[in-house]
């Protein structure tokens, strides 16, 4: 399998068995043999436009019967999500890709791929999608879907290094292979991955800017607890700093330099500031109709060749709507 690289004004594009693969979420297309092919030479966003807009950029040897067409067939995702109204505003970091007709390898909704190579596939889930099979769900998660994907090429099964919470979306990052698993177990184990969250809090934060470090420990319930010591508590170190507040809610920046399980709605609760929608942490409210939590940017050496990849997720629009 052969990667090729090249940039297009601004936008980092690889192209891997004759298909586009993206790494940039700033404007993307995915080629079609059945329609006219985007512009290659499309120009940046920066600023918001309606989704018509965005695909007449993409696509400009076709007509804006066509661009609605492909809309109501479902072929249009906004970072990862079907989207079929035309004057959605879409953000300048907002991912914009067109699935194929002809294309069998085709993720489901809540699936975009941000970068794939023959050793990492980094993807934009959305909320509400296990990352990992359970007892209960085996068949809808993102391991699953991607094993189906790769499966499909004649790949591999797809190799867990890290998981998000079934209600956190935004970047997640898995390996084709036990030797790039094994190395980004290793980056995960040293604490030497970037991520960097968002969460959407109940009240305001004081003070705007910290740190929360304790000792977490798994309850039965399955609930995190900070405690003062216990042979199975895992120490853990959440930085965050707060981006804006209004009303009752408050967005924060939010840095892991451990990553425990629930640390980050386990912190900011026992803070006195649940994420918002985090009913088992605390929570009153559900102003988004789901978690307030997403992984704004995952940031890792590539396991082969040692180069250091950064991959960023936009805001969901909820995130952005409810401080403005």
């Amino acid at each position: 399998m052969i990667l090729y690289s090249m940039a297009r004004n601004g936008i980092a594009v690889s192209t891997l068995r004759g298909l586009p693969v993206f790494a940039s979420a700033a404007a993307v297309a995915s080629f079609s043999r059945e329609t006219a092919r985007p512009r290659d030479n499309a120009s940046v966003r920066t600023e918001p436009q309606p989704l018509l807009d965005v695909l007449a950029r993409l696509y400009p040897d076709s007509s804006r019967t066509t661009l609605r067409q492909m809309l109501q067939n479902g072929r249009v995702r906004v970072n990862g999500a079907t989207e079929k109204d035309a004057k959605v505003i879409i953000e300048p970091d907002e991912m914009v890709e067109v699935v194929a007709r002809s294309d069998q390898r085709v993720l489901p909704p809540g699936i975009a791929i941000l970068h794939e190579d023959r050793d990492v596939i980094v993807i934009l889930k959305s909320h509400g999608l296990l990352t990992v099979a359970t007892e209960r769900e085996r068949e809808a998660t993102a391991q699953a879907y991607l094993n189906e994907y790769l499966g499909s090429a004649g790949e591999d099964r797809i190799q867990v290094v890290h998981r998000l919470d079934r209600e956190t979306s935004g970047v997640l990052v898995f390996a084709k292979n036990f030797f790039a698993r094994e190395r980004l177990k290793e980056q995960f184990m040293v604490h030497s991955v970037e991520r960097i969250y968002v969460a959407i809090i109940e009240g305001e934060i004081e003070p705007a800017e910290g740190t929360i470090e304790s000792n977490l420990f798994e309850q039965r319930d399955l609930k995190m607890v900070s405690v003062d010591a216990h042979a199975d508590a895992k120490h853990a170190i959440t930085h965050y700093r707060t981006i804006s507040t209004k009303g009752a809610y408050s967005m924060l920046e939010v840095t892991l330099e451990t990553g425990r399980k629930n640390q980050i709605r386990a912190h900011l609760s026992e803070a006195g500031h649940p994420v918002a929608g985090d009913k088992m942490y605390g929570a009153k409210t559900n102003p988004l109709g789901r978690l307030g939590l997403h992984a704004k940017l995952l940031g890792f050496d590539h396991p082969t060749t040692g180069k250091h990849l950064v991959f960023t997720a936009a805001l969901p629009k909820g995130f952005r709507e409810i401080l403005r």
